[in-house]
């Protein structure tokens, strides 16, 4: 009897742990302005400079699941090769690749506008879940709606648009050459397209943006949250909570192109893991964020994307820049219709004071 109690008085002990860390978890998800202290104690946070502590519990959170972001030493000369090279409409459009470490080159399409003056806006444009990737922001195939390298170039942007990890001309195991996930291979990648954009003679290296629809919607709000180099972010049908993506069934993010410890690790449980999006978007704060969220996205629950949101505008709020975070919801399904891209578009040039039409 002695020994039955002391095994429910454990278990009683240890439901009680679980209880307080979930529900810890969960209230710092749901309202940002929490930090954990040395000590492990909870307390509001009160200024920016308690915020930037707890941004940094974020970037290490997310890499208990992507894994580390690689040192510098990882960095190598971009070695720019420019493949092939036309002009379409007005534009200088060119197939090049760029070194991101050793034995690893990334393809990507460049876009030029001719006649500039001066420096412009330099905007990373990431592709979607589509086997011809950097091609159809380029405006090569692929919806029609999605050609946002070219629409912005157009506008007078240098656009560049990269291939992700085994999309499009790129083939590369992160898994094989020391990552953990394609993701974080990825934000690698994306850092360097930011350092070449950030060399061209052509584009102002103090505004730099990066947009995206769905596989680039959150491939580029987790480049953004690791790179601050970004200024204004425009995503695309991106993200949920996890708890609202398929019901928290978290499969579509735990394999190999993506995250595999979500599986291996935490489960696929959205009560186990480190971070949620809630986190990411409260971690861009105060940055320029335009968020396209339609009503009846399947892959992306809206009320889910309301949960997150409304977790990170007091973090804007303490920033002072709560106008900074803007969302539409058409009446859309999974897509980056017209009207919003040319909402997204205004929501740039603004944010870059930048007006080039």
């Amino acid at each position: 009897m002695d020994n039955f109690k002391k095994n429910v008085s454990l278990l009683f002990r240890l439901s009680l742990l679980i209880t307080m860390i979930s529900w810890q978890t969960d209230t710092s998800r749901k309202n940002l302005l929490i930090l954990k202290d040395s000590n492990g104690n909870f307390r509001p946070i009160r200024n920016e400079n308690d915020w930037h502590r707890r941004r940094q519990q974020i970037l290490e959170s997310i890499q208990l699941v992507m894994g580390p972001l690689p040192d510098i030493a990882h960095k190598v000369p971009l070695d720019v090769k420019i493949i092939e090279e036309s002009n379409v409409e007005g534009l200088r459009r060119m197939k090049i690749s760029f070194a991101v470490e050793k034995d690893d080159r990334v393809p990507a399409w460049l876009f030029i506008p001719a006649g500039q003056k001066s420096p412009v806006p330099g905007m990373l444009c990431l592709h979607q879940t589509i086997d011809i990737g950097k091609g159809e922001p380029a405006g090569l195939g692929g919806s029609p709606d999605l050609g946002y390298a070219l629409e912005l170039a157009k506008r007078g942007y240098v656009t560049l648009a990269p291939d992700y990890p085994n999309f499009g001309e790129y083939r590369y195991d992160p898994y094989s050459n020391g990552y953990v996930s394609a993701s974080m291979k990825g934000i690698w990648n994306h850092m360097a397209a930011v350092d070449l954009l950030q060399s061209l003679p052509e584009v102002d290296r103090e505004r730099i943006g990066c947009i995206g629809h769905s596989l680039g919607g959150h491939n580029s709000l987790f480049l953004a949250v690791f790179d601050t180099r970004i200024k204004a972010i425009v995503t695309s049908c991106g993200f949920t909570s996890f708890f609202k993506y398929y019901d928290g069934d978290l499969t579509g993010w735990s394999h190999k192109g993506y995250m595999p410890r979500i599986a291996s690790i935490y489960e696929k449980n959205p009560a186990k893991m480190p971070f949620d999006f809630t986190e990411i978007l409260g971690a861009l704060a105060p940055r320029a964020l335009f968020i396209n969220a339609p009503i009846h996205d399947s892959n992306f629950d809206i009320s889910g994307v309301y949960d997150c949101v409304n977790a990170a505008i007091p973090v804007y709020e303490l920033f002072g820049a709560g106008d900074k975070l803007v969302m539409t919801n058409p009446d859309a399904p999974h897509a980056f219709p017209p009207e919003v891209r040319n909402a997204a578009y205004r929501f740039l040039d603004k944010e870059f004071d930048f007006n080039n039409k």
